[in-house]
């Protein structure tokens, strides 16, 4: 038996402000997109290169309006530098839900309410300020 993962999929009625939360804010590429007239709907995808697994955003045209996200746990992100990450995400207006006291996890909300983990890649940082003495706020 064979078996590839291919993508997860979030609704979203925010598309414009999902779109600068995966791209200038985790720094991920949007390597396709479909919309469809007929069916009133857009998939748009983003992955951290082209050809890696990807993250579909399926927005419905009509008024339909998501609440909550809690119906899905979290997506997970490997990467370089977690406090540089953590900065440009505030830099475009994100709270960082679960800062990263420990230079290893953080943990951010997309404009969908879906949880975004954030993982360092390799060993942890050293503690460094404002995260090592930043409050958690909200929940993740």
């Amino acid at each position: 038996m064979s078996i590839r993962y291919l993508h997860a999929m979030i609704r979203t009625d925010k598309p414009e402000e999902s779109h600068t939360f995966y791209t200038e804010g985790l720094g991920l590429v949007q390597t396709r997109r479909h919309d469809s007239e007929k069916g009133k709907f857009s998939l748009i995808y983003y992955a951290t290169a082209p050809g890696e697994p990807e993250v579909e955003l399926t927005h419905n045209w009509d008024d339909r309006t998501y609440t909550g996200g809690d119906q899905f746990g979290h997506l997970a992100y490997e990467v370089d530098n977690i406090y540089q990450v953590c900065e440009k995400l505030q830099s475009i207006g994100v709270t960082i839900l679960r800062p990263p006291r420990d230079g290893h996890m953080a943990f951010v909300k997309d404009p969908n309410n879906i949880s975004i983990e954030l993982l360092q890649k390799g060993e942890p940082l050293e503690q460094a300020e404002p995260w090592a003495s930043m409050e958690n706020t909200g929940s993740w």
